[in-house]
């Protein structure tokens, strides 16, 4: 390496250290021991390696570097100031403060620079896993051998406990069956967690694991800029799979008394520590002090960093001169917009009577897939049960990237996580399936794009104790309430085929996670249902059968016990009895309309309010009131067939009609 660079690297490096180590110590709060035991791998990242123009944060060829170990934001707010994001000396100031730039863990959208939300290790990694495919996916698109207008590279920065959560592994295997070439984690293997020494929970040999995974595997001293700079240089040209580096450190590296132990992992180092640090690194006194030839050196580099995307452009110009169709394709695969007369195109459907839920969103997914090219589509190895499939799309696969639909294997967490970085290229718009019942599996992944406001889309079938012969390990009862009390995630769960395009209008147009909940079971294609979307299924509630007369009895349903609460009504009925039925597909929609439209359809006198769901009856009181009565599974489930089942737990008319006659 050069020794100026060398030079002016070394002091960024120490730079990148005062600022996180005096952040932490203002905050009383955080992580210093991996910002400064990474110090001068994030000085050679943003003050050499990366190609971006921090003043363009989303330039679409840029190089990605994710954070897995979130933990150690204050790393990576130092270097985007530092590089000259828009982070402030203010903003590294005020870390982990309300309402400031600089959470306590990265999130996405909050911070430029920050490319995804991270801080449950090893999401990262599924992130930058979803991120490397999403480029592929995109240069197979659009590169052409006269114009490689996409390159970049995908950098994930994960620490020991990213690398042994499942998540990770997950993500990772499925790096190195794909043979993504664009990615390279880089493992800060600083050999301590929160808790103590690594070797006192681990022994594994991390290289020969990803060795086994296919990806090439490199070693480098995370400490030493000469080593550092060996090692990527190597890798900047020619990588023709996934690459783990082995970068060995020295957590709170500079600490006299807390390096290389777990005391410098999540706690400040305490004023006495942060100043004999100082004094060990040869560091001013002053606090979060910058040189002038730290400051010089990146001024000095923004121009060039922006240079290099106006050539870019200019690259991408000419190629958008030269294939008209792709620069087209291009603009509409950035934009994802979704066509205004999409409810039309999906109302010339026609479906068969009765149809399940998870088949009637196939059918719906059929015709999305020609008007949506930036729709992709995924299950975790449970295409042929979920009906997840574009048919006329091939898979994605080793060295192939033109299909449209990804087989995730039976890695639902890291599928998830994985979707999330595709949403994140800004180009693609994923939707992902597996059985509800193992949402479980994939749920903090899906909590973290509720939180980030991912747009990823979850078909989840099998909803119910109605899948039948299976049994109770396969049987959702808990998972409707569990979703439902997630903050940002629409949970649908249509009553029919024509609830279905409801729920995928609503799932497109929404700007953040949303779960479809669809049966295995057919169900009969209601009349009633057979509203347009915003008077029916887009309002989440309404009413689907009014009363004649002043209302006796007001049925409370979703999904396939929607059909169930008609036949109820029917039931009631012939008893004299006036019936309203309103289905609720997606509380969260419903929470979104005027009051007035909500005290139309829940409020007033109505009777004895009952409702019908085959979940557990958590929720179900704030429409029911304390002396309604709730239609629920409040245990586990059964093997046997679906009618035993719905006899077993009273979800027939008959014993729906007892039960309300005798209360």
């Amino acid at each position: 390496m050069d020794s100026e660079l060398k030079k002016i690297l070394e002091k960024t490096a120490n730079t990148i250290r005062q600022l996180s180590f005096e952040a932490v110590q203002k905050a009383n709060s955080g992580h210093p021991g991996l910002p400064m035991g990474c110090a001068e791998l994030g000085a050679y990242m943003y003050g050499h390696y990366l190609r971006h123009n921090p003043k363009n944060p989303q330039w679409i060829n840029r190089d990605r570097m994710i954070l897995s170990a979130g933990h150690g934001s204050m790393w990576l707010y130092s270097c985007l100031h530092l590089a000259g994001f828009d982070v402030s000396l203010e903003d590294i100031k005020n870390f982990r403060q309300l309402h400031s730039k600089t959470p306590g863990h990265p999130e996405y959208g909050e911070t430029p620079g920050v490319e995804s939300t991270t801080g449950p290790l090893g999401q990262g990694v599924g992130n930058a896993v979803g991120q490397a495919l999403g480029l592929k996916i995109l240069e197979t698109k659009f590169n052409r051998d006269e114009h490689q207008i996409l390159s970049p590279k995908v950098y994930c920065l994960a620490g020991d406990g990213c690398l042994m959560e499942g998540v990770s592994n997950e993500a990772s295997s499925f790096a190195g069956h794909l043979c993504l070439d664009n990615l390279v984690i880089i493992h800060d293997a600083n050999k301590i967690t929160l808790d103590g020494t690594l070797d006192q929970s681990s022994s594994e040999d991390v290289a020969a694991r990803y060795k086994a995974y296919g990806f090439e595997t490199y070693e480098m001293d995370g400490n030493d800029l000469d080593s550092i700079d060996e090692v990527m240089s190597q890798i900047r040209e020619g990588q023709t799979r996934p690459i783990y580096i082995a970068c060995h450190t020295i957590i709170g590296k500079g600490s006299p008394h807390k390096a290389g132990t777990s005391k410098a992992h999540g706690s400040p180092l305490g004023p006495e520590e942060v100043e004999e640090t100082k004094k060990a690194l040869g560091l001013p006194e002053e606090e979060f002090y910058i040189s002038q030839a730290v400051k010089t050196y990146f001024a000095e580099k923004l121009p060039k960093q922006e240079a290099l995307e106006k050539k870019w452009k200019e690259g991408f110009d000419a190629w958008e001169k030269a294939h008209p169709d792709l620069g087209k394709a291009f603009h509409t695969m950035h934009e994802r917009k979704i066509p205004s007369d999409l409810e039309k195109r999906l109302n010339q459907i026609e479906f068969p009577n009765p149809i399940s839920g998870r088949k009637a969103s196939q059918e719906v997914l059929q015709v999305l897939g020609k008007e949506l090219p930036f729709l992709y589509g995924g299950s975790a190895d449970l295409s042929g049960s979920d009906c997840t499939m574009m048919k006329e799309f091939p898979l994605i696969a080793q060295n192939e990237f033109k299909g449209r639909n990804i087989k995730y294997g039976i890695r639902e967490f890291g599928m998830t996580t994985i979707a999330s970085g595709l949403f994140q290229t800004h180009m693609i718009l994923p939707y992902v399936g597996t059985f509800f019942t193992f949402s479980d599996y994939l749920r903090n992944g899906l909590r973290v794009a509720s939180l980030s406001k991912y747009h990823v889309i979850f078909q989840l079938t099998h909803d119910s104790v109605f899948l039948g012969e299976d049994g109770p390990t396969h049987q959702p009862v808990e998972h409707l309430a569990a979703l439902r009390a997630m903050p940002n995630l629409h949970v649908f769960r249509p009553a029919d085929a024509n609830e279905v395009k409801g729920a995928w209008i609503s799932a497109l147009n929404y700007h953040a996670p949303t779960a479809l909940v669809l049966t295995r079971q057919n169900l009969p294609t209601l009349s009633e249902t057979a509203l347009p979307f915003h008077e029916g299924a887009g309002r989440g509630g309404y009413i689907l059968k009014k009363e004649k007369g002043k209302c006796d009895y007001t049925l409370f349903a979703t999904g396939s016990e929607v059909s169930l609460a008609m036949d109820v009504a029917g039931a009631l009925e012939k008893q004299g009895k006036n019936v309203r039925v309103v289905s609720l597909p997606c509380w969260e929609l419903f929470d979104l309309q005027d009051k007035k439209y909500q005290e139309s359809v829940v409020g007033g006198d109505l009777g004895k309010r009952v409702s019908i769901e085959a979940g557990v009856s958590f929720g179900w009181h704030r429409f029911i009131g304390d002396e309604g009565i709730a239609i629920a599974i409040d245990e586990f489930g059964r093997s046997a067939p679906m009618s035993d089942i719905a006899k077993e737990f009273g979800f027939t008319v008959d014993d729906i009609l007892n039960r309300l006659l005798s209360n």
